[in-house]
């Protein structure tokens, strides 16, 4: 079974590898789909965030990692897919991924939507804190991967301890 782990992945955390690893043993064979989203400022461009979690999730058997622009279902028909995973940190991210799995099975019946959630240690991660500590010189090394860190830290400069 083909399942689809779809998402921005701006930047990939530690939190993302934990999920896909996950759904790897769930289902064997995950497509890591980066999405484009015109939505989102993103802070690297897709081609960077296709090769840091290519990087990221190297090691793992089962795991492929393309880009996507189109609608997620028509993805998952094109990839003959039809498992989306997504993960859940906080009862915050449900009542948004619920409007979202309704929304893809009501587009296709045969969709179905799997929620996983992080183990504890990365249950407050997000890319968006990810890249707004980066940002501001902190050091998020403890919460990416070694490989995205190195992305980071030529992005936004090397963390700093001195606030000025």
């Amino acid at each position: 079974m083909i399942a689809v782990y779809p998402g921005t992945f701006d930047p990939m955390t530690n939190g993302h590898v934990d999920i896909v690893e996950r759904a790897v043993k769930l289902f064997g064979n995950v497509i890591l789909a980066v999405s484009e989203n015109s939505k989102k400022g993103t802070a690297f461009t897709l081609e960077e965030r296709v090769e840091m979690a290519k990087e990221a999730t190297g090691k793992m058997e089962g795991v492929t990692v393309v880009p996507f622009t189109c609608l997620l279902v028509n993805f998952l028909k094109k990839n003959k897919a039809n498992v989306v995973v997504r993960g859940l940190r906080a009862v915050s991210d449900f009542e948004f991924e619920f409007q979202l799995a309704l929304m893809n099975r009501n587009m296709d019946p045969d969709c179905e939507s799997v929620f996983l959630m992080p183990t504890e240690k990365h249950i407050f991660l997000s890319s968006s804190t990810i890249r707004e500590v980066a940002m501001h010189a902190g050091d998020v090394a403890q919460f990416v991967p070694e490989c995205v860190n190195k992305r980071i830290i030529e992005r936004f400069g090397k963390p700093e301890m001195e606030c000025r």
